[in-house]
């Protein structure tokens, strides 16, 4: 994993829709706990054994989510230049 690579990746990408203006550290922690909720909400109600066989379609939500919140926390960092690695 190169988290330079994919912190310049998320750079382009937000520079490209005008969000840099949005993503201050307070708007950035309050998007990532968002993200976190809807990560924690794949597993809500789900038995210890179904929570570790999830569906195909469950997994690709999983992998969404896990995807939303790293990109939060590492906007998070890049904003006040911590070395996530």
């Amino acid at each position: 994993m190169n988290i330079t690579n994919i912190q310049n990746i998320i750079k382009n990408f937000s520079k490209e829709r005008d969000w840099d203006q949005f993503h201050n550290p307070k708007n950035l922690a309050m998007a990532l706990s968002v993200e976190t909720a809807e990560l924690v909400e794949i597993f809500q109600w789900l038995n210890e054994k179904q929570s570790l066989e999830l569906s195909g379609d469950k997994k690709e939500h999983l992998k969404e989510e896990i995807a939303d919140v790293s990109v939060y926390l590492l906007r998070i960092c890049m904003a006040y230049n911590i070395d996530l690695e």
